[in-house]
């Protein structure tokens, strides 16, 4: 994928996403995740408000694509990771209607074999959604003591043969490409399975290059305070990690309590339709919480 080609990128979950959120007219809206703007250009077809919109991503072809669709529009795009954002938006003080953290990797970073994150693709381990950074899959894969690397691998991917696994891999330094790391990993996975064998591991190199979690667990009181009473928020998240995450820190905010912050919109983690997984597989993994800020006599 060269940044001159069109980007074939199918929002996640976006019915339910604009069921939740229910942008309307005239509110504020921040992405923490814009990604290729999926989600961004429904959103803003109903608030019609660029100029309270601030889009942040951390990868640059995103930055590109966001600008080209919504720059000239007046909405602000923010380069950053989204912890970073959140932290400068806060001290800012800015707050939104309307919050959005789509958590997942986007089908073009999966499917773009130079990126590292494709099992099935042969390219560097690379796997940075910030190409900026220097931490990459390959430096922890071919440098990282054994211990340390059954550690993310239990962590991280809730790997069940994490010791196995890390074993193997520093059997076998240095490793240079994906599809090299996957063959590696499959030695140790006797029979055949639907996923991949080796889907844990690039699952948990993925996040412990990217900080995915700390960024998360960080990031989520912050989106809090950003919310103004009344506001919605929504996060998407694609596996078991995430979705703790989010669920504890909006059941502790939320509840049958005096100071309660949140009232949840979600009860159980939304996931996609049949049809919708039909058409975009991705959705298969997908799991959204929403929630309301409460307005109280203090904060309305």
């Amino acid at each position: 994928m060269h940044q001159d080609q069109p980007i074939h990128h199918v929002p996640v979950l976006l019915e339910q996403v604009l069921q939740y959120l229910d942008p309307q007219a005239g509110e504020s809206y921040l992405d923490l995740t814009a990604g290729y703007g999926g989600h961004a250009e429904k959103i803003l077809e109903r608030t019609h408000n660029p100029g309270e919109t601030v889009l942040v991503d951390r990868d640059q072809f995103a930055i590109n694509v966001l600008e080209q669709k919504f720059s000239g529009a007046g909405a602000k795009i923010i380069q950053s990771d989204f912890l970073s954002a959140s932290r400068t938006l806060l001290a800012d003080g800015r707050t939104f209607d309307v919050i959005l953290a789509d958590l997942g990797v986007s089908s073009p970073h999966l499917n773009e074999a130079n990126r590292g994150f494709a099992i099935s693709q042969t390219g560097p381990l690379d796997m940075r959604m910030d190409q900026n950074q220097s931490l990459t899959a390959a430096v922890i894969v071919n440098s990282y003591a054994e211990a340390e690397l059954a550690e993310i691998l239990h962590r991280y991917g809730e790997e069940p043969k994490a010791r196995q696994i890390a074993h193997l891999i520093v059997q076998h330094r240095p490793i240079k490409t994906t599809t090299e790391l996957a063959h590696i990993v499959a030695r140790d996975w006797p029979g055949h399975s639907k996923v991949h064998p080796a889907t844990r591991t690039f699952q948990a190199l993925r996040i412990a290059v990217n900080d995915e979690l700390g960024l998360l667990e960080k990031g989520l009181p912050i989106w809090l305070q950003l919310l103004k009473p009344g506001g919605r928020i929504a996060v998407i998240s694609f596996h078991s990690l995430e979705d703790r995450l989010v669920k504890q820190v909006f059941l502790d905010a939320s509840g049958d309590r005096y100071d309660a912050e949140l009232k949840l919109l979600t009860k159980h983690p939304v996931t996609g339709t049949e049809h919708e997984i039909v058409f975009n597989p991705r959705a298969r993994s997908a799991k959204l919480r929403a929630a309301v800020k409460i307005k109280t006599e203090r904060n309305a």
